[in-house]
């Protein structure tokens, strides 16, 4: 006889307190497995899994004991209010660079009215960045590169789901975009330097993409080559938005200002109160 949904659940927790992991996840599972929101259940913990349910969850379940990460075990992520697609290939969408493109989308409204623009994302992953721009500013025109082929694939596939064009190319940096001149660029690079692995959690080292974490130059070596590119490349106005570690605030602050000396750039806290985000406003 198969369990109880409360009893899959209780066993599933234990499990994974046992190994001081965090059991949140089994609700989450349990939800994917059965087909439920959270609501209906609460009201139905007492139902009966059936045997393929039980058998999928209990597989859910042994990936969690491994350490994964419940989204690439689900094998999808919500970002600004969309589920995306994500597995080993690419990073998980954050809530941080949420707010990164909401800051964007703020700043660009006044900034270039309405105009076309041509946008690009440069190590787009998942496409998530890229796919919610293309999907807030229909008339926008975007690019999302990345360096990663396996990326490109995911992030393919999320445009097509969410019903995105988008113009994908393959390439580092900057190289993919020499052809035009941009007047949105957003990248969210990496940017932990390689020390810093020590202290980070071991289910972001054991599955998330290593070349999409870390940086050399103490994480700012991909900040130092966009500030050396980009300023052939963008248009006036112009804008570009950046991820940056909750500690880089100012010595990316310095790249860009030297790079762009007549352009406004502004390190942005983030919903903690960390600096996580760099807009740099080019208007002459």
């Amino acid at each position: 006889m198969t369990d109880r949904i409360f009893e899959a659940q209780n066993r599933a927790i234990k499990l994974l307190e046992e190994k001081g992991l965090d059991s949140g996840a089994v609700r989450i599972i349990m939800e994917f497995v059965t087909n439920k929101s959270h609501a209906a259940l609460l009201a139905d913990l007492r139902e009966q899994l059936t045997e393929e349910q039980q058998k999928t969850f209990r597989a859910k379940i042994d990936e969690l004991l491994d350490g994964k990460p419940v989204q690439y075990v689900l094998g999808t992520e919500s970002f600004y209010g969309r589920q995306f697609e994500v597995n080993e290939n690419v990073l998980i969408p954050r809530p941080e660079t949420e707010e990164l493109i909401y800051g964007a989308l703020e700043r660009s409204r006044n900034l270039f009215a309405n105009k076309t623009i041509k946008v690009a994302d440069i190590g787009t992953g998942s496409g998530a960045i890229a796919i919610t721009f293309k999907i807030e500013w229909p008339e926008a025109t975007v690019t999302a590169t990345d360096i990663s082929k396996e990326a490109l694939i995911v992030a393919e596939r999320n445009a097509e789901q969410l019903g995105a064009e988008i113009t994908f190319k393959e390439g580092n940096l900057t190289e993919p975009l020499q052809d035009t001149r941009w007047d949105i660029v957003f990248s969210n690079p990496p940017y932990i330097a390689y020390e810093e692995a020590e202290s980070m959690s071991a289910t972001v080292l054991a599955f998330e993409p290593h070349r999409a974490l870390f940086a050399e130059e103490d994480g700012l070596f991909f900040y130092r080559k966009l500030a050396e590119n980009l300023p052939t490349l963008m248009n006036k106005p112009s804008l570009i938005g950046l991820e940056i570690g909750h500690q880089q605030g100012p010595a990316v602050h310095k790249l860009f200002t030297d790079a762009f000396p007549n352009a406004e750039v502004e390190t942005v806290k983030d919903i903690n109160g960390k600096n996580r985000i760099l807009f740099c406003k080019i208007d002459e």
